[in-house]
């Protein structure tokens, strides 16, 4: 939920969705596991992403539905 809730936080403050690098520095973890969890998002179809375009992210979750960004 934590990853939602900052995909959520982070488009509604920059007006884009954010880039992998972005939650990588958030989360303090490693690009690749930055990455499986992006796919894994998506293949629950709890985001949407453009392939090829950057920063495509786009939640299919009501904002309601989401904890508070810790």
């Amino acid at each position: 939920g934590q990853f939602l809730a900052f995909i959520d936080s982070y488009s509604r403050l920059h007006e884009q969705s954010p880039a992998e690098l972005d939650m990588q520095r958030y989360f303090c973890i490693s690009s690749s596991a930055i990455h499986q969890m992006v796919v894994k998002l998506e293949s629950l179809n709890l985001i949407e992403r453009t392939s090829g375009k950057a920063r495509s992210i786009r939640l299919l979750v009501n904002r309601d539905e989401l904890p508070e960004l810790d």
